[in-house]
């Protein structure tokens, strides 16, 4: 098999990981590491998303990947006690960038960290800037697992969110990185959006498990302010008073409906709901984010970006020419104390299926569960919100549906 050639500089076997730091005299690995990479730029602005994201020329797309391969090269050294478990790339849209930017961001990061032989490395896509050529690419320069935005598989309910692709497109797109040999592959849906069903949710559903991709992320559209949709939210407000549905959105309970038959259908099918909005064959999921559901530690790279790095939350500037003048700088940094790193063990760890152990939060909190959190897990167990089992609470169905309160419950 021939070698992908973008450059005289890189010529890479395809599905072969880049090499990886080599461990040097006084490299001691110690601890795991998460990479975060964001690319913040798309073709169009979706009129729902509110994620630092925009339309950009390419030049500034391509001085955008210098300084970011900068900051991967200066930040790297600090990090040589680390091994990186996983990479996640979004945004935006990752897969508006050229090959070759890819090569020379995965080329930084490879050069700089340590990397695990298997480390997962996950790069976001959307169906319209996906083809036969790009995603063979993409492969060949070592991702192992796609993350593609379809959202919906009807074309009035991609309109309405702004969507640049139709359903076709994402059935070619699919197919091309299959042909390209990913055999991980994420697809994200969306309910509760503007004119959808419980019918034509449920079809997007079989439509899409019809394909078998590896994992499916579910989530309910949440209208975000500075949005369009929150703009177009508040001119409704008459409607609302009236006891109305703004932007003919679902009723509530055919919102609730909606989340049922998700479960429903997708365990029907063989995926396994391992976490509030994600579900995966077995093997399959996530392991970027089951890192930060845990509190595993990871390292923010681009514009945004946040970090959580030895109880320390850090983040970089979001400002684009704040950025480009100076990539590496931290605008924020937030010491976690132990009372906040409790807390988002709980409403953190609460978000997975399984739920929290007890003997892990005892190991890493030198406290016992109970003499912090009580009354409240006596509490909400009474009420029927969360229940135990062999060392660990979880979320009972009901707790799911009222998740955001019972969260709320373990702030100290």
């Amino acid at each position: 098999m021939h070698g992908t050639h973008f450059s005289n500089d890189y010529v890479i076997q395809p599905g072969v990981l880049w090499p990886g730091r080599q461990k040097k005299e006084g490299d001691t690995i110690v601890r795991d590491l998460e990479l975060y990479v964001h690319i913040p730029f798309c073709v169009k602005k979706c009129e729902y998303c509110d994620f630092l994201s925009a339309p950009a020329a390419p030049s500034i797309q391509s001085a955008y990947v210098d300084r970011l391969v900068e900051e991967i090269c200066t930040l790297a050294p600090e990090y040589t006690d680390c091994q990186v478990s996983s990479v996640f790339i979004g945004g935006g849209t990752p897969s508006i960038l050229e090959p070759i930017q890819i090569a020379r961001i995965m080329g930084a990061i490879s050069g700089g960290f340590h990397m695990q032989k298997d480390a997962e490395i996950t790069m976001e896509c959307n169906p319209g800037t996906l083809n036969g050529e790009n995603t063979r690419a993409f492969y060949a320069l070592g991702i192992n697992r796609l993350s593609i935005g379809l959202q919906s598989a009807k074309e009035k309910e991609l309109k309405l969110l702004g969507r640049i692709h139709s359903y076709d497109d994402f059935l070619k797109s699919f197919d091309e990185a299959r042909k390209a040999g990913f055999t991980n592959i994420n697809v994200d849906l969306m309910s509760a959006l503007p004119c959808q069903t419980v019918k034509s949710w449920e079809d997007t559903l079989r439509q899409v498990t019809m394909l078998k991709p590896e994992h499916i992320s579910a989530y309910s559209l949440i209208i975000e302010e500075g949005t369009p949709f929150y703009l177009r939210f508040h001119e409704d407000e008459a409607v609302r008073e009236r006891g109305g549905r703004p932007l003919f959105l679902p009723s509530e309970e055919d919102e609730r409906r909606m989340y049922e038959i998700t479960e429903e259908i997708l365990s029907s099918r063989g995926y396994q709901k391992y976490e509030i909005s994600n579900y995966a064959r077995p093997g399959y999921e996530c392991r970027h984010n089951i890192g930060y559901w845990t509190g595993k530690e990871y390292l923010g790279l681009g514009l945004g970006s946040s970090s959580l790095m030895k109880h320390v939350r850090f983040k970089n500037t979001s400002v684009l020419q704040e950025y480009m003048d100076m990539p590496f700088a931290r605008c924020e940094e937030e010491p976690l104390d132990q009372k906040e790193q409790m807390e988002e063990f709980m409403f953190l760890g609460l978000r997975m299926t399984k739920g929290i152990s007890r003997r892990k939060f005892s190991g890493r909190f030198q406290k016992e569960l109970e003499s912090i959190y009580g009354p409240v897990i006596q509490k909400l167990e009474q009420e029927g919100l969360i229940a135990q089992s062999e060392g660990r609470i979880f979320l009972t169905p009901r707790g799911v549906d009222v998740s955001n309160v019972v969260f709320e419950e373990f702030l100290l």
